[in-house]
């Protein structure tokens, strides 16, 4: 088995981030992190920049987190995966035999993540694998 964390950076990815280490570490298993990387739109060369754009810092988030991982020592593993962040992590807990899905959310009112979509709200309807949303930190 194994976490998965939705991380991108924001300030409820960061406090994710060390719920989802705690979690993994508590279990002994690998922790997942998991970028997910949308195209956003087939239209030529600036298609082509933008989607290389959001690759690069899903990388580079994900460095910083695989970082955090290795020095409390719980194994990590990172995918940037094409697709929304919601549909990205369900994918990726199917495949990795997920415990636990960890995401962090940044204060979104509930009438906004419902409206607008938030991963969190999209994931606490859509997974079959338990969703814990960490709230950011004050």
């Amino acid at each position: 088995m194994s976490v998965i964390l939705g991380y991108d950076e924001s300030p409820g990815a960061a406090r994710a981030l060390r719920i989802a280490i705690e979690v993994a570490a508590a279990f002994g298993e690998r922790l997942v992190l998991v970028y997910g990387a949308a195209p956003p739109g087939p239209a030529g060369e600036e298609y082509r920049s933008h989607y290389e754009a959001i690759r690069q810092a899903g990388r580079t988030g994900l460095e910083h987190a695989v970082e955090a991982a290795d020095e409390a020592g719980v194994p990590a593993a990172v995918e940037v995966i094409d697709k929304n962040p919601a549909q990205a992590l369900i994918d990726a807990a199917s495949r990795h035999g997920a415990r636990v899905i960890v995401v962090g959310s940044w204060g979104e009112s509930p009438m906004r993540g419902a409206l607008l979509g938030s991963t969190p709200h999209k994931l606490l309807h859509l997974s079959t694998v338990p969703v814990l949303c960490v709230p950011t930190e004050e």
